[in-house]
């Protein structure tokens, strides 16, 4: 496997102990996972496929919509530096939401909203996020939110040419979007 190119560590190594895994689908993965990289933190971040039917999905089935799958950025996290509750804050306020199965131009299930819970508390605590943000949303004007929550299922990493896309390329697409709308959590930092 190849080294990250922001952390210069291998792709597969093993998760420390003690460090937390969380994973986001927000639309196209690749300034998603660019912005989960630039966070304190973090260990380590993987473009890949969740939530589909499909063993080892490639980028162009996934693009075909015949996975099932969502683009999805898998992160790997210092929980006493970084708190999953500032990591769903992240996620809430950088993507729309209420789209359904697209994200600005980006039309298709592989663009969906999605989170994938890896124990109970990082369900409960999505959970109560998606309530809260989703008033906070409607009293905005917003539709409601689409985003789906489903526990712990497998996560296939993409092509070794979408990791870290856009440090590789600097100019390259990214039409991460927020609303504009801002996400109050109880823990945003580390306890």
């Amino acid at each position: 496997m190849t080294e990250h190119a922001i952390f210069n560590r291998p792709m597969d190594a093993p998760i420390p102990a003690g460090y937390d895994e969380a994973i986001f689908g927000m639309g196209c993965y690749w300034g998603i996972e660019r912005l989960f990289w630039k966070q304190e933190g973090v260990w380590m971040t993987e473009v890949g496929f969740a939530g589909g039917h499909t063993e080892n999905p490639t980028y162009r089935e996934t693009c075909q919509g015949d996975t099932g799958h969502a683009e999805v950025v898998r992160v790997v996290f210092d929980s006493s530096r970084v708190s999953y509750d500032h990591l769903l804050q992240l996620f809430w306020e950088n993507h729309d939401p209420t789209q359904g199965n697209r994200q600005g131009n980006d039309m298709g299930s592989q663009y969906r909203s999605l989170i994938v819970a890896m124990n109970d508390s990082q369900r409960a605590a999505a959970e109560a996020s998606r309530i809260d943000y989703g008033n906070r949303l409607a009293v905005e004007g917003y539709g409601k939110v689409t985003t789906e929550i489903t526990d712990n299922v497998p996560f296939w990493p993409a092509e070794e040419a979408h990791q870290q896309y856009l440090h590789k390329n600097p100019g390259g697409y990214c039409a991460m979007k927020g609303t504009g709308v801002e996400c109050a959590l109880p823990n945003p930092d580390p306890i």
